[in-house]
């Protein structure tokens, strides 16, 4: 049998209408799931919404529902926001994501449907995510750590302008941004917060990542860059008692901040699962093209 090294992508076929698309990591738990429908284990995880708890019942009604630590699929009722929560509290388990929309916007999300969600997901596109991973020390020293899938971004507390100097890989490229903040995205959160700033729109598995000042006032005409996802990027807090800064990786926030340091967490791969010609990438392009 042929050893599987850390980094591969192994294509495995299971059936003329799914392949299985298997990231290979150093830290990937391998797990052994029955081929096809039949033995497709379906947990479902709902947001507070009315809507998305009515869905929850109609759902597990229709295919049951499974213990977490027992399926093959996690299945993520609502919209943006609790897909990201879903991602983070489960990652521990290694299981591919499809979400169904019960929110406003759903970029993450599937359009819902209760009908034939087992080969729906049989036939899924999946769309590897790695997220970022944030290291952040406040005003005490104490260091603070968190995962990001959207973005990792930085504001003022107060009325005062942040003061920001930024090195990447090891080269300082700006003594100091006077902004309102500044954010590095992933592609899935390019279309966030960081399209709200003015970035550029990243299609998935174009190796790159977002930097985008948020408000900025000097530089005047900086705009931002985009990097390698390779890059590891410090982002330090000039001034931080007089000019305070909270840093946030998605919903998780870091008040005071005196530097923040920012890289891609590439040991982790997150499969997100879309329908055919629905996926992350055909809404970037998308996203591109409106008015």
């Amino acid at each position: 049998m042929a050893e599987i090294m850390p980094g591969w992508q192994v294509v495995l076929p299971l059936s003329a209408k799914n392949t299985l698309i298997w990231q290979g990591f150093a830290s990937y738990k391998i797990r052994t799931r029955n081929q096809g429908q039949a033995g497709m284990k379906l947990h479902f995880s709902a947001s507070e919404h009315n809507e998305a708890k009515t869905r929850l019942q109609q759902l597990t009604a229709l295919y049951g529902q499974t213990a977490i630590e027992d399926a093959t699929h996690i299945v993520a009722l609502g919209g943006d926001g609790h897909m990201l929560h879903v991602l983070q509290d489960t990652m521990s388990f290694h299981l591919p994501v499809f979400g169904l929309n019960c929110g406003r916007l759903g970029f993450l999300m599937n359009n819902y449907a209760h009908e034939n969600l087992p080969e729906r997901i049989a036939a899924a596109e999946i769309a590897p995510l790695n997220p970022l991973r944030m290291t952040a020390t406040d005003r005490d020293n104490a260091t603070h750590k968190a995962l990001a899938i959207n973005e990792i971004s930085l504001l003022r507390q107060t009325h005062n302008a942040a003061h920001i100097g930024i090195t990447v890989d090891h080269k300082r490229q700006l003594d100091c941004l006077v902004c309102d903040g500044v954010l590095v995205a992933t592609p899935a959160g390019s279309t966030a917060y960081n399209l709200s700033a003015h970035g550029p729109v990243i299609p998935l598995g174009g190796g790159l990542v977002a930097l985008t000042p948020i408000s900025p006032f000097r530089p005047r005409r900086w705009r931002g860059a985009l990097l390698s996802d390779k890059s590891k990027v410090v982002l330090d807090i000039l001034e931080p008692e007089f000019r305070p800064v909270s840093a946030s990786a998605d919903s998780a926030e870091v008040r005071h901040v005196t530097s923040v340091h920012i890289e891609q967490a590439s040991e982790i791969t997150l499969n997100l699962l879309y329908d055919p010609g629905f996926s992350l990438s055909d809404r970037a392009t998308q996203e591109q093209f409106l008015s």
